[in-house]
């Protein structure tokens, strides 16, 4: 990526040479551009939400940057990309959505995330933090920022506008208004399952901003709660866990089986101990925020329950469902099954058979399909 400050050499996390996806876009350069050609001090705070794979800290890393983030693949990339570019040990903070935010911002860069929800989240923890003197300036493709978009800086930090557009990506710029009456956080946001969906119904959840569907059940999960498996005492994953319905499901159905609830976000896995705790579920549980099974020791798992993503920010692709498929195989005892939920049309009884030599419907309507494959 070419910059300003140089041309770091970038990758996403985990780094695949097939990967054609590249881990920075235009929104990212017309930021950086910005903030030299308009001389931007950056010798205060400088904090960054929502960096996609670090490029914008890595970039900025001589100026002791701090990156606020939601995605441990995010995180991760970012201490690779600032390795390879040879930046300091330490030369940038590294924070989650989950941990205080600084307590003075003089300069805050926004890309713009996928869930105006998390937007929201943020905007409201680091409002306290932000001055009169605070250089606000957001980014992100245009069709990643819509009028809800600016309407959500205009109401929680100050008056807002945008630039014209460059190779389709667009600036925000608001400026802080400390008179401003903020409105309060509606997060983490509490509701109660349906009644239609098993040993779950009735139960309560618990979503904190970003996590996918916040503010009700989706109707793909909704369908794999209808479906799943018996826990039967087993050592059990729910891979991708979002806010642990499923997994919790299993707890409590099952009061012998351990679940363990995995997810890249930590919004999620927050989500999913507070869901867990919320209901008083028995039984041993274990919430990790981490690359799919990476750490998972071989053949030390009897059931994995998935719904993958398809998405990866506003790329479609199934990469991430053949990540998580392949370390699932490994993770399973021989014997041990992988129960996937999932759109009709993604086709992941295909790869599921080149992954497990098997894949069987277990059931169907017209939208979504449940899965099972065996490890012989």
């Amino acid at each position: 990526m070419t910059t300003p400050w140089g041309e770091p050499a970038l990758t996403r996390f985990p780094e695949d040479p097939r990967d054609r996806l590249r881990a920075w876009d235009a929104s990212d350069e017309y930021l950086l551009r910005h903030l030299a050609e308009e001389r931007v001090p950056l010798d205060g705070t400088v904090v960054v939400v929502g960096d996609r794979w670090g490029a914008l800290v890595t970039a900025l890393a001589a100026h002791g940057p701090v990156q606020i983030t939601d995605s441990y693949l995010a995180r991760e990339a970012t201490r690779a990309n600032l390795a390879r570019a040879g930046a300091e040990p330490g030369a940038v903070r590294l924070l989650t959505t989950q941990d205080p935010p600084p307590e003075r911002v003089d300069v805050l860069l926004v890309r713009v995330p996928k869930s105006l929800a998390l937007l929201e989240d943020q905007l409201l923890r680091l409002a306290p933090a932000v001055h009169p003197g605070t250089v606000v300036v957001g980014t992100g493709m245009v069709k990643e920022i819509h009028t809800s978009t600016l309407r959500l800086f205009e109401r929680i930090l100050g008056p807002t506008r945008t630039s014209l557009a460059e190779k389709k990506a667009r600036l925000i710029f608001c400026t802080p208004d400390p008179a401003l009456e903020r409105p309060g956080s509606p997060w983490p946001y509490v509701y109660a399952l349906p009644d239609d969906v098993g040993p779950a119904a009735g139960s309560t959840v618990v979503n904190h901003a970003g996590v996918f569907c916040a503010d009700r059940l989706d109707i793909g999960t909704r369908f794999f709660l209808r479906h799943l498996p018996d826990g039967r005492g087993r050592r059990v994953v729910d891979l991708g866990c979002g806010n642990g319905v499923v997994g919790t499901a299993v707890a409590l159905a099952d009061p012998n089986a351990e679940v363990l609830f995995v997810d890249e976000s930590f919004q999620a896995v927050a989500s999913a101990e507070a869901t867990y705790e919320a209901n008083g579920a028995p039984g041993r549980a274990e919430f990790r925020v981490g690359d799919g099974l990476a750490g998972v020791p071989s053949g030390s798992v009897d059931l994995v329950l998935n719904n993958p993503p398809f998405h990866s920010h506003q790329a479609t692709t199934d990469a991430t469902a053949r990540r998580m498929f392949t370390g699932a195989r490994r993770a399973l005892r021989p014997g041990g099954e992988l129960w996937v939920v999932g759109n009709r049309h993604l086709g992941y009884h295909v790869t599921l058979r080149k992954l497990f030599g098997n894949s069987q419907l277990v059931a169907s309507d017209p939208k979504f399909v449940v899965l099972k494959a065996v490890k012989r």
